[in-house]
């Protein structure tokens, strides 16, 4: 039997190699500051100009900045689950599950690394945020919890993201699932219009996606006068409950990729 302490290091040593990948490609970082730029300096702008979104009192570019990092986070973890397969395909996946880690441990250092992703996401967002003047809060409480609310974000569609890449188990697969799904988790949430201007079918599937609470954590968090559908505890429990879920599953379907 694994003692917490135990799993955390073996989680940790996977979170370590995993972002390794990342300080070896920073290209990678820059690359994904050009989406968040369109979305806040083109589409934001415009939108801005639109009165019929009740965004209460702020503006709507500022609603939107926390529904943007969002998006990131999630464009950025959903396609974690590939490199898992290019694992697989180098032969890293077989000897990582006859090493004495629990499959579990390997889902979570996943997941961490994920997290630390997502901060790269929540920088590049608060620099843009900063330079086009949108009102967002820059005190130490409200920070820190928008970086856990991006951590635990990220944990959740990565590890969402491997159980995706479990069950499809080839590149082509994953990336046509992939895409199919992030417009979708995207634009049925609160990301960039509030849950009232839905029609009630569309409000029913934001209230059980995991976006719409990260948005909503976000909101609260980010930005000057910003309000959430739920509160901050609701918030963070639901994503915390899916993320464990997620972890389970994962965890289980782990080895099917070698089989």
């Amino acid at each position: 039997m694994n003692s917490p302490m135990d799993f955390l290091a073996k989680s940790l040593a996977i979170a370590e190699m995993e972002l390794r990948k990342l300080f070896r490609d920073p290209m990678e970082v820059f690359s994904r500051a050009v989406q968040p730029v369109l979305w806040l300096a083109v589409f934001g702008q415009v939108f801005s100009q639109v009165r019929g979104i009740p965004t209460g009192n702020i503006s709507y570019l500022a609603f939107m900045t926390p529904g943007i990092l969002a998006q990131s986070v999630l464009f950025t973890a959903i396609f974690y689950g590939i490199a898992v397969i290019w694992e697989r395909d180098l032969g890293v996946i077989h000897k990582l599950l006859v090493s004495p880690s629990p499959r579990s441990a390997l889902v979570f250092g996943k997941a961490i690394a994920a997290g630390f992703r997502g901060l790269v996401q929540a920088a590049i967002i608060y620099l843009i945020a900063f330079a086009m003047h949108i009102p967002i809060r820059s005190n130490p409480s409200a920070v820190f919890g928008v970086l856990t609310s991006v951590m635990l974000g990220s944990a959740v569609f990565s590890t969402f993201s491997l159980i995706i890449a479990c069950i499809v188990k080839t590149r082509e697969r994953f990336m046509g699932i992939g895409q199919v799904l992030t417009m979708p988790l995207f634009f049925a949430s609160n990301a960039i219009y509030p849950l009232s201007l839905m029609p009630e079918w569309l409000r029913a599937v934001a209230r059980v996606n995991p976006l719409t609470y990260l948005v909503d954590a976000l909101r609260m968090l980010m930005i000057e006068g910003g309000q959430g559908a739920h509160s901050l505890v609701v918030n963070f429990t639901v994503l915390g409950v899916v993320f464990v879920l997620f972890v389970a599953v994962a965890a289980r379907l782990y080895p099917t990729l070698i089989e």
